[in-house]
């Protein structure tokens, strides 16, 4: 009688595995510095569930960590629920260590209390070093990102950009009443503009494109073009090859996707068939649905 021989650990994988998280906690150190260091003790709210916690934190005195995380749990349970339990490893774990690097770096950083500008710029550039980190490796932080997500899925024709943005206005007005101060509204502002131009850049090069296009040849294009489409949402074509040395007849999957989805797909294609060639291109302007409207001047978030 055979037995099942065991299975080899593939050390790639858990190469792969390890340098997602290492990446993750240290754009979570980054981050947690925006916070203790820059706009914390400043009166700054940055916008989502970051800002909600640092206004806790000023009214109350509870520690912005622990509540960054403790609000985030029924946003875990119904993202859950929307997309799965696997759908949100990783951002719960981005989510956690974001709140114990915050709580745990707090008492060790000193605060700056200069000029509120630089206070500003350098809060928004540590906060989108962080966020560009953690969103490179599949990472999220939680909070408006699932409810953008959930609010999409059911009400397609509402981006999740415009979604985002809504909440990070609702947030900047209880900051105005929380702080009684215009001034803090506007140093969050720039802070939030810093932070988004800094996470584009991680994400792909400081060219102000709107998107990637992906061509991944591979013999499993049906799988592939359903991971593509059910995961993420995201269009796909398939194109009509032939291989000039070989003459063999291939399918080409062709999506426009956001540059903070190619690592997504890479590694998803990668799962389904190690031998994939893929081939990723900066896509000057995408318009279209999920990108930029028709005659916008502006780059979709």
């Amino acid at each position: 009688m055979s037995k099942d021989k065991p299975k080899k650990l593939n050390f790639k994988a858990v190469g792969t595995v390890a340098a997602d998280y290492l990446i993750i906690a240290a754009g979570a150190i980054v981050y947690a510095m925006s916070v203790v260091m820059f706009t914390s003790p400043n009166n700054i709210a940055p916008g989502g569930m970051t800002g909600i916690a640092t206004m806790l934190n000023y009214m109350f005195s509870l520690p912005i960590g622990l509540f960054i995380f403790l609000m985030n749990i029924p946003l875990f349970v119904w993202g859950a629920v929307e997309n799965g339990i696997s759908f949100l490893t990783k951002t719960i774990i981005g989510t956690a260590f974001v709140s114990i690097a915050i709580d745990v770096l707090t008492p060790f950083l000193p605060a700056y209390s200069g000029d509120l500008i630089i206070v500003s710029i350098f809060g928004g550039i540590l906060n989108g070093i962080g966020l560009g980190f953690i969103f490179y490796r599949g990472g999220s932080t939680g909070g408006t990102d699932i409810i953008a997500l959930n609010i999409h899925k059911h009400f397609p024709y509402i981006s999740t950009g415009n979604i985002i943005l809504i909440a990070d206005i609702a947030t900047l007005i209880m900051a105005f009443f929380v702080y009684n101060s215009i001034e803090s509204v506007l140093y969050a502002v720039i802070t939030i503009f810093v932070s988004i131009k800094v996470i584009d850049s991680i994400s792909y090069g400081t060219s102000r494109d709107n998107g990637k296009l992906m061509f991944i040849i591979t013999n499993h294009y049906d799988d592939v073009s359903d991971s593509i489409m059910n995961n993420l949402e995201r269009g796909v074509t398939l194109l009509d090859g032939e291989g000039a040395y070989s003459g063999e007849k291939k399918k080409v999957v062709m999506c426009a996707v956001r540059p903070q989805q190619v690592f997504k797909i890479t590694s998803s294609v990668k799962k389904i068939d190690p031998n994939a060639f893929v081939i990723v291109t900066t896509a000057g302007t995408i318009r279209g649905k999920g990108f930029l409207k028709k005659n916008s001047l502006v780059t979709a978030r």
